[in-house]
């Protein structure tokens, strides 16, 4: 299979034709091989526009929700961002392209350390990753803060306070707010006063985010 062809047709037919215009965006998801962070028996598959499973009860993103998330936090290439659900390391190669530095956050340990090989063999070493395995750890990663830009890659019930405080003036939030079967896509942009600015996007179904201001038991 010839994945630099597949890959400029995922953008110009799952992206592209959609709306996503953003020109670094475009370039980042022409330039990272979404085939390397999936399983291999799903490498063929890798630039379909659908989320696969990447393990561990978790999957990754369809192309057109990564380019999506990743134009609403509108970087410049300046930012330091935080990222919440590593999973496959994908979106954070994405983020990578994209910012200055990329703090991400994953639970699940055998997915990080597969992510954290992805990445460093891209040569994307502005990745700092740190693993939080208990159910009761506090989202977010408050040493780091503050964030021009965070990034959840998990659906929450409502947007967690403690991600807003570690936004800086001027930062964006995306993050997927619902239930743990459907949620919205939201963008929370914070205000020079402080004032948390919130838009809506578009529906979606991301797994449950599980934590301190998330779901406390996995969803089997």
């Amino acid at each position: 299979m010839n994945y630099d062809i597949a890959r400029k047709r995922m953008v110009q037919e799952q992206l592209i034709a959609r709306g996503i215009d953003d020109r670094r965006v475009i370039d980042a998801m022409l330039k990272i091989p979404r085939h390397i962070f999936v399983q291999e028996a799903f490498a063929a598959q890798a630039y379909s526009d659908n989320p696969l499973p990447i393990g561990e009860k978790q999957t990754i993103s369809q192309p057109f929700m990564v380019a999506l998330m990743t134009e609403l936090l509108a970087l410049t290439g300046t930012e330091k961002v935080l990222e919440i659900g590593t999973g496959s390391g994908y979106q954070t190669a994405i983020l990578a392209t994209l910012a200055d530095r990329v703090c991400t956050a994953e639970r699940i340990r055998p997915l990080a350390m597969r992510a954290r090989k992805c990445l460093d063999s891209l040569g994307l070493f502005n990745v700092k990753l740190k693993i939080n395995d208990s159910h009761d750890s506090p989202i977010g990663w408050e040493e780091e803060a503050p964030f021009d830009a965070i990034m959840v890659t998990a659906g929450a019930p409502d947007v967690p306070s403690v991600l807003t405080d570690q936004l800086a003036v001027g930062g964006r939030l995306v993050i997927p707010v619902g239930n743990e079967i459907e949620q919205r896509l939201l963008r929370i942009v914070k205000e020079p006063d402080g004032t948390l600015v919130t838009e809506s996007s578009v529906g979606c179904r991301f797994v449950p985010l599980i934590g301190r201001q998330g779901w406390q038991i996995e969803r089997t």
